[in-house]
């Protein structure tokens, strides 16, 4: 069977997730959507390993020095150089929620919440994007007061900490806004957030050269159905390189879309090109890119958060071809995979998915784990591959299957939450030279393509199956 359902429960609810160098799942949730647990909010994260499909013991997240809770539910997070999680923001109190300023960064190695400095801001439903210089961009959610920011800010560690942005955007960027790094240093809002647009369009936005600079939009044309925005989908089509992406479904008024659209950042006038629909409209799903340069769709409903509407097969996109493959012999076990679900890539090439959240206090508490259809092919295998990588740099990767190897590739791992990851792409490292044993490919020179950090390293053969990853620092 394609689907394996993970035999123990997962303890927390699993809102947020993210893939660790060590191969290894953070979920975590503070309170999890459960106002009743927002006093015990520092014991909703732990760590999910596939390999043998256990969960480790609550690991605690930091409070104040007073004592009191730090909830990071509906926080914001992207990766670090270093493979750290940086955690930004959360749940300073439900109804009305206010915004957290706390940050924090979670160490797989040691499996630890480490906190850094706070933002200027209080930020619920944020978004963070990693950027170029491993400084991390922050925009969007609820204040400390219950307001939207209008402000956003850049972590640059250290000493320094967070540093605001004096001028507002122009328009109020909405919660949980879908941003991808685009090759030029520019970020792109795509369309996609959570809930209502705030009559904000899809846009680049260029970051200017000091804080007290205002950042400057502007507007992307032709995306039908821009108001179906809510819990949509977004990617960076595969591989990186070509400046492809695409908005999938998305939802208005709590009625989901088949709408799917892709805008091509290498035309001298980018602009949204209506592409082959969904064969379901889906709001709150994910989509993973795998390693064979597909997108896999997955969870979501027609209705809201409606799980008597979320029986959907996932669905497959080829981008070679503009097709979508239906797996309807291929649907999960388990069904009701809606607000709050998550999906994620995982270095042998399977798909992890769990959480859904329909009602306060209750969620799937089922992890399950897909394996597409290469998993039972024969798989080319990587021998010695430099730990670190540089930029502009030639590199041999050592396969017996040298031969017929397709593609070398580098896929950042995800991190997401609520269908949102702005880390999540594939970078192709063009094959430069072959011999028996081993291919030579070279490295991009660009870090806006390639954002510093760890990758998982992929090696795809002519049958477009990929081999297991290895693991490898980019800087």
């Amino acid at each position: 069977m394609p689907w394996q359902v993970v035999p123990t429960d997962c303890p927390i609810n699993p809102i947020h997730a993210a893939l660790g160098r060590t191969g290894k799942v953070l979920f975590f949730a503070g309170s999890g959507n459960d106002p009743t647990n927002f006093q015990n909010s520092s014991q909703g994260s732990l760590i999910f390993d596939p390999t043998n499909n256990s969960f480790s013991s609550i690991i605690p997240i930091p409070k104040r020095p007073d004592g009191s809770v730090i909830d990071v539910f509906c926080a914001a997070h992207s990766w670090r150089v270093s493979g750290r999680l940086l955690v930004c923001g959360g749940t300073l109190q439900y109804d009305p929620f206010f915004g957290e300023t706390a940050t924090f960064a979670f160490d797989f190695t040691s499996q630890t919440w480490l906190t850094a400095s706070s933002m200027n801001e209080g930020r619920w439903y944020p978004t963070c994007v990693t950027l170029a210089n491993g400084k991390v961009f922050s925009i969007s959610g609820y204040e400390v007061n219950g307001d939207l920011s209008v402000n956003p800010e850049i972590f640059s560690g250290g000493s320094v900490g967070w540093s605001l942005f004096s001028q507002t955007t122009p328009g109020a960027y909405p919660l949980y806004a879908h941003l991808f790094l685009l090759d030029n240093g520019k970020l792109f809002y795509t369309g996609a957030q959570l809930g209502g647009n705030n009559a904000v369009r899809p846009s680049v936005l260029t970051l200017p050269a000091a804080f007290n600079q205002q950042i400057t939009p502007q507007v992307v044309n032709g995306l039908q159905q821009e108001e179906f925005g809510d819990q949509s989908a977004s990617v960076i089509l595969p591989p990186a390189q070509d400046q492809k992406i695409m908005i999938i479904g998305g939802a208005s008024n709590g009625q989901a879309t088949t709408r799917t659209a892709i805008v091509d950042f290498k035309s001298a006038t980018p602009s949204y090109v209506t592409k082959a629909p969904l064969a379901n409209a889906r709001m709150h799903h994910n989509a993973v890119i795998l390693p064979d340069r597909t997108v896999f769709v997955c969870n979501g409903s027609r209705v809201s958060e409606d799980v008597n509407q979320s029986n959907l097969a996932p669905e497959i996109y080829n981008p070679a071809t503009n097709t979508w493959t239906v797996l309807s012999n291929d649907s999960p076990t388990i069904n009701g995979r809606v607000y709050h679900s998550v999906a994620l890539l995982l270095p042998d090439g399977k798909v992890l998915t769990a959480g859904g959240n329909p009602i306060r206090g209750q969620y799937q508490k089922k992890v399950e784990i897909y394996s597409p259809p290469y998993i039972a092919q024969t798989r080319p295998t990587i021998g010695t591959v430099p730990a670190t990588i540089r930029y502009n740099q030639t590199i041999t990767i050592q396969t017996p299957q040298a031969a017929s190897i397709k593609w070398a590739e580098l896929v950042r791992p995800m991190s997401t939450t609520h269908g949102l990851d702005t880390d999540q792409r594939l970078v192709d490292l063009p094959i430069t030279a072959r011999n028996a044993s081993s291919v030579t490919v070279s490295v991009t020179n660009n870090a806006n393509i390639a954002p510093p950090g760890y990758y998982m390293l992929f090696l795809v053969n002519n049958n477009n199956v990929p081999s297991v990853a290895t693991w490898v620092l980019l800087k």
